[in-house]
C-alpha cells in the first residue's frame, strides 16, 4: 500500500512522465500528498484504514487540481522498473536511517500491533515488518516484477471506486459554492463498484521482542491494552500520563537511568498504555521502573500546582492550535470515526475534574500492567543477550541491522 501511494505520484502517467508530473503538481497547486491512516474504534473490533490524497491550491486553480487527480487516478503508469527501484531503494535507506533517532517510535507501534489489529496494519504499511518486506522486495524485484504491476492495478481497481469515497473539502462558504459543482463533475467520474471488506485474519499474537542493532543504547518498552484489564476510560488519564511523564519517568529513566528520554503514552480508541524509552543505556533497571509506577501513583500526595500544571497541559494537548488544513483533516477523521463533539467536551470535563483519587484508582491498572504487559526492546545485541541470559530467554530476539 505505502509503494502503491507512492507510485501514484512519482511514476508518472500515460501521457506525462514522472518529472513532468511532479512539476505540473508543483506549477499548478501546493503540492499533493499521499498517507495512509490507520486507528482503532471504539466498540469495534475491526480495523479503520484509508488512504487519504490531499492537495492545497488556490481557489481559482481548482479545475487543474481535479485534472491532476484524474490523470494520477485514472491513468497510472507502473510499469517503470528501474523508476520503481529508485523508490524501494530511498524506503528502504530511509526506514534504516530513521531506526535509531525514533527508535522510540518504532518500538511503540511494535508494541502496539499485538494488541490492535490497526496497529498490526501500521506495522505492516510502515514499521519494521515493512522495512523487511522492503528488503526482500529490493533483492527479488526482477523475479516480482510482474506481480507487483499486477498488485498496483488490483489495489487501484479496489480502492478508487464511488462507494469507497469521501472527500473533504476546507474553504470558506463563498467559495464553496462556487466550487461544489466541480466536486460533483469529479466524482461523477468513478465507478460504482461495491466491494466486500476484506478480512485480514489477524491472529494478534503475544510474545516479548528485542531487535538488535549496532547501537550502544537501547528503546524499551512496556504496554497492554488496559481496556481488556478491567480499566473504563476516564479523562483523568490524559492528565496521569503527562504528569507520569514530568516526574517519575524523568527521575528514575532519564536523571538516574541515563536515558535521553522516558514517556508513558495511551491510545482512548484501542485502550493500549505504552512506557517507552528514548536512547536509553539500560534495559532490565528501566522495566522495574516501569513496574514501580504502580506504588509510585498509589503513595503520591500530588501537590496542587503541579496538578494544576497537569491539567492545563492535557488540555492544551486535546485542543492544539490548528491551522485551517489541519483543523479540515481532524474534522474529517471525527466524522469518520463517528466522535462528536459531546463526547469530546465530556473528556474536556473529566480532566478538569482530576483529583488524587484517579491517581490512585489508576495504580491499579499499572499493578495488572506490570504483571501481564508485554515488552518490546530496540537495542545492543549485548543488552537483549544479557537481559535474556539473566531472565530464561524472555525476548524472542531478531537481528534488524
Amino acid at each position: 500500500m505505502r509503494l502503491f501511494s507512492r507510485s501514484l505520484l512519482e511514476m508518472g502517467t500515460r501521457e506525462e512522465d514522472f518529472v513532468s508530473l511532479l512539476q505540473r503538481i508543483g506549477r499548478e497547486t501546493g503540492g499533493i500528498n499521499h498517507s495512509l491512516y490507520t486507528s482503532d474504534q471504539l466498540n469495534h473490533d475491526e480495523a479503520f484504514a484509508y488512504l487519504f490524497i490531499r492537495s492545497k491550491v488556490m481557489n481559482t486553480q481548482t479545475a487543474s487540481l481535479f485534472a491532476i487527480l484524474k490523470d494520477i487516478i485514472f491513468k497510472p503508469k507502473f510499469d517503470d522498473k528501474e523508476r520503481f527501484r529508485q523508490i524501494l531503494l530511498e524506503e528502504k535507506s530511509g526506514m534504516e536511517a530513521g531506526l535509531i533517532p525514533s527508535g522510540h517510535r518504532v518500538i511503540n507501534n511494535r508494541l502496539k500491533s499485538h494488541f490492535s489489529e490497526s496497529a498490526w496494519a501500521t506495522e505492516k504499511f510502515s514499521g519494521l515488518d515493512y522495512l523487511f518486506f522492503i528488503r526482500d522486495l529490493v533483492n527479488n524485484l526482477d523475479e516480482k516484477w510482474e506481480s507487483v504491476k499486477l498488485h498496483f492495478e488490483s489495489i487501484r481497481n479496489k480502492l478508487f471506486n464511488a462507494p469507497n469515497m469521501v472527500a473533504n473539502i476546507t474553504i470558506d462558504r463563498q467559495n464553496w459554492d462556487i466550487i461544489k459543482p466541480e466536486l460533483k463533475t469529479f466524482l461523477k467520474e468513478f465507478p460504482v463498484t461495491v466491494n466486500s471488506i476484506e478480512n485480514w485474519g489477524r491472529n494478534l499474537d503475544s510474545f516479548n521482542e528485542g531487535f538488535s542493532l549496532p547501537t550502544q543504547v537501547n528503546y524499551v518498552g512496556k504496554g497492554a491494552n488496559i481496556y481488556q484489564l478491567g480499566y473504563k476510560y476516564h479523562g483523568s488519564i490524559n492528565v496521569i500520563t503527562s504528569y507520569m511523564r514530568n516526574t517519575w519517568l524523568w527521575e528514575k529513566v532519564r536523571v538516574q537511568g541515563g536515558a535521553y528520554g522516558g514517556f508513558s503514552t495511551f491510545d482512548r480508541l484501542s485502550g493500549i498504555f505504552t512506557f517507552l524509552s528514548y536512547r536509553d543505556p539500560n534495559l532490565m533497571s528501566t522495566l522495574d521502573y516501569y513496574d514501580q509506577a504502580a506504588e509510585f501513583l498509589k503513595n503520591l500526595d500530588v501537590d496542587q500546582s503541579e496538578l494544576i500544571k497537569g491539567i492545563i497541559g492535557a488540555i492544551g494537548e486535546i485542543d492544539a492550535y490548528q491551522l485551517p488544513d489541519a483543523k479540515g483533516f481532524t474534522a474529517m477523521i471525527r466524522y469518520l470515526l463517528n466522535i462528536p463533539d459531546a463526547e469530546r467536551q465530556l473528556i474536556r470535563d473529566q480532566i478538569l475534574e482530576t483529583n488524587s483519587y484517579h491517581f490512585k484508582d489508576f495504580s491499579n491498572v499499572l499493578k495488572q500492567l506490570a504483571e501481564k504487559g508485554l515488552i518490546v526492546v530496540l537495542g545492543s545485541s549485548a543488552a537483549l543477550e544479557s537481559a535474556n541470559q539473566a531472565n530464561n530467554d524472555f525476548l524472542k530476539i531478531s537481528k534488524v541491522l
